[in-house]
């Protein structure tokens, strides 16, 4: 940062943002989400906003120490803030969906897909990028804003649903 190296403790501390910028952007969502009764619609947004947060990390986040931290804080707010939306928000929804409801062999399956894509990821995300950033690290901004918008695609089909359906009940 400026032209500095920073220290284990110092590179630990600023990590810690990202996660601070998660827990508050998970508030944040939640809080959006409820107001706009659309849960994908508000993660769609919030990961169309951290598509240029982390572009915007990439290219000032070394000039200084005050920059690095306001978009280090940005950037979990805006990619981890949507995290607890589609997690909470599917586990929500099929305690409720008609094909489930009364079915516990039908929850056991779906809760296992969406804990085992979790573990998957969790296994596999530190190793390609530690895979990716041996070739540099404009590889692991790419691969990170690459996975924020197939996540952003993914949720445009919920999203229209959701706009359908309160379109439907407005009116």
């Amino acid at each position: 940062v400026a032209g500095s190296f920073l220290s284990h403790k110092t590179s630990g501390l600023l990590s810690t943002l990202f996660d601070v910028g998660g827990v508050l952007g998970g508030i944040l969502a939640g809080y959006i989400s409820d107001k706009l009764e659309a849960r994908a619609v508000t993660s769609i947004i919030f990961f169309c906003l951290s598509i240029p947060t982390l572009i915007l990390y990439r290219i000032y986040g070394s000039f200084s120490m005050s920059a690095n931290i306001a978009l280090m804080f940005l950037s979990g707010l805006f990619v981890n803030g949507p995290y607890s939306l589609i997690t909470t928000a599917v586990a929500a929804d099929l305690g409720t969906d008609s094909g489930t409801t009364g079915s516990s062999r039908a929850l056991a399956t779906v809760t296992a897909i969406i804990d085992g894509t979790g573990s998957v990821g969790a296994a596999l995300g530190p190793l390609l990028t530690g895979y990716i950033s041996s070739r540099g690290w404009n590889g692991v901004f790419l691969m990170l804003i690459l996975a924020t918008f197939i996540a952003a695609l993914l949720l445009v089909r919920v999203a229209k649903e959701e706009y359908v359906n309160k379109v439907r009940t407005s009116g």
